[in-house]
């Protein structure tokens, strides 16, 4: 299963603390807390890692196999707080003025339909690995075409064998876990695999490109948590796994009765995951033998979602991650390839750039 699977867009990019939001009805222990905030920590950098390495691999494929690439442009990425703006407010307005239970129930159904896909194109290679040669696979293809003005249009073109099929079934059970149950580790499942598919598939195209995206979306973080109520509203009324929650109540309720969460917007990973990708990616370009760029920007997304966990944590607030993520995703990099003089190779870099690499001596910048 190699195709791209739809990733939903995440206009919930806060960090919540569910027991800041609800201090009264209940207060975590500090054990609890700390289970918490550590497992939302150790979800958050898994996808990041996972999907920039598969996304290397997804380029080079999509080079061999001489596709088009899909990447954002500087205008998409100039226009996209805009419109993510209007997609919040919108889904505010409707939880306000319409029954949320009605509007949950559709959205179920949406990220039940795309979630089971999502899950199964993370399970595939690994069922792939597992399962012996013994197995007795087949191979299918679906295959739909239209014919407009005397010209056949592919519509969809999709191949798959039973392994695949397996994969789709074992996620459909974990799809009716969660339309059933709502259960939070079903959440995670589905959050995660949207989450690594986002990164791995995601292209920004070029890193000016990505700092136009992130500036763009710090400052639609800070506006829509500290100027209004609207983004913690949405976030604690939308029930999808579009965020990565864990009980803080764990201690005392357990898995099965844990209700008070901490949650971490699937935006918070995936915008400066995409960004980091980017750099893994050039520095695939670059040659060398230490990923730089990756493990720059890796530990500076660390350093900003430690302090922004702190951060809630000391004023028992819900905080705007990005406001703590962009400017040590942006800063770190772009001053290491300052010092290292690679700051004008990395700005002219592009994953659609089809040009044959030069050696990493030329590439720097004297």
């Amino acid at each position: 299963m190699d195709e791209a699977v739809p990733v939903p867009s995440v206009p919930t990019d806060d960090l919540v603390n569910d027991s800041a939001v609800n201090a009264t009805a209940f207060q975590a222990c500090p054990e609890g807390m700390a289970i918490a905030y550590g497992s939302l920590f150790i979800m958050a950098l898994a996808p990041i890692i996972i999907g920039s390495f598969k996304s290397v691999f997804h380029l080079k494929g999509q080079k061999d196999r001489s596709e088009q690439l899909e990447t954002l442009t500087g205008k998409d990425a100039a226009m996209f707080p805009i419109y993510a703006s209007c997609a919040l407010f919108g889904l505010f307005l409707v939880f306000r003025y319409f029954g949320k239970e009605y509007i949950n129930m559709l959205l179920t159904g949406y990220f039940f339909a795309i979630g089971i896909f999502a899950l199964s194109n993370i399970l595939s290679p690994i069922v792939a690995k597992l399962v012996p040669p013994s197995f007795p696979n087949r191979l299918y293809h679906l295959s739909f075409t239209g014919n407009a003005n005397d010209e056949t249009e592919v519509l969809l073109d999709y191949k798959f064998d039973r392994k695949d099929l397996a994969c789709l079934v074992a996620s459909s059970v974990v799809g009716i876990w969660y339309i059933l149950k709502k259960h939070w580790i079903a959440n995670n499942l589905f959050g995660l695999a949207f989450a690594i598919n986002g990164v791995e598939y995601l292209q920004l195209g070029g890193v000016k490109t990505g700092c136009i995206l992130l500036g763009g979306l710090f400052v639609y973080d800070i506006f829509w948590v500290f100027g209004t109520n609207v983004m913690v509203t949405v976030a604690t009324s939308f029930e999808a796994p579009i965020k990565l929650v864990f009980p803080q109540d764990l201690i005392e309720h357990g898995f099965l009765g844990a209700e008070k969460m901490a949650m971490l917007g699937l935006g918070d990973i995936v915008i400066p995951g995409i960004f980091i990708a980017l750099l893994l990616r050039y520095d695939a370009s670059l040659n060398r033998k230490r990923n730089t760029y990756f493990n720059t920007c890796f530990l500076a997304y660390i350093f900003g979602l430690a302090t922004t966990i702190f951060v809630m944590h000391f004023f028992k607030h819900a905080q705007p991650a990005l406001l703590y993520l962009v400017p040590s995703c942006l800063t770190a990099p772009l001053f290491v390839a300052l010092v290292k003089g690679d700051l004008v190779t990395m700005f002219s870099y592009r994953d659609d750039d089809t040009t044959e690499e030069v050696p990493p001596d030329n590439k720097k910048v004297q």
